[in-house]
């Protein structure tokens, strides 16, 4: 079963039916019972860090989030909230990646949305997946790049578009909106 960990943060039908259209078993849920029995976790997100984190600690899922064992993505705003300081609301996330996360520079258009090339792949996780591959993003905000980035894009200035540490993995962009590229991610996390 996937847990697919609901909260404030958007989204959340998006990723059920792309895990769906992989068929597997999901479900969207804040029981910390289930998602910590779940086979994979995801941390799906789409909305403003400060707020998003204030929802995530009155339910303790800023807790239980780090605690887990089994293998957990992180998507988007669910990413930086797995990293550490955000410029975004002066938020505080958990710090599972010691990483900022940072405004873009606004001499550029900012939101970065739409289709953009990710590449310098250094993951399982994109093994069957061309170098150079396009991917759906939507953020204005993005995860610097460190030991822990497991591919780059660029918009404005190089960025993580991925991230991996231990059990714990997480795309700035939206596999569930990326085509049959996100799909084959999603798969193969689903299959790890």
């Amino acid at each position: 079963m996937i847990a697919i960990i609901k909260y404030n943060g958007g989204n959340v039908n998006s990723v059920q039916n792309a895990v769906r259209r992989l068929d597997a078993d999901s479900i969207i849920t804040d029981d910390f019972d289930v998602i910590r029995n779940a086979d994979k976790v995801i941390f799906p997100g789409v909305g403003e860090a400060s707020s998003t984190m204030k929802n995530l600690k009155e339910k303790g899922l800023d807790l239980l989030i780090p605690s887990l064992t089994q293998p957990v993505l992180g998507i988007c705003l669910g990413m930086q909230l797995m990293c550490g300081d955000n410029e975004e609301g002066n938020t505080v996330g958990m710090g599972i990646f010691d990483i900022r996360v940072r405004k873009f520079p606004a001499k550029d258009i900012v939101p970065h949305m739409g289709w953009n090339t990710v590449s310098q792949f250094r993951s399982d996780l994109f093994a069957g997946t061309d170098e150079n591959s396009d991917v759906y993003f939507v953020h204005s905000y993005y995860c610097e790049r460190s030991e822990f980035t497991t591919s780059v894009c660029d918009y404005i200035l190089p960025f993580s578009a991925s991230l991996q540490k231990d059990n714990f993995y997480a795309m700035q962009f939206h596999p569930e909106k990326s085509g049959t590229v996100g799909s084959r991610l999603l798969e193969t996390f689903l299959n790890l």
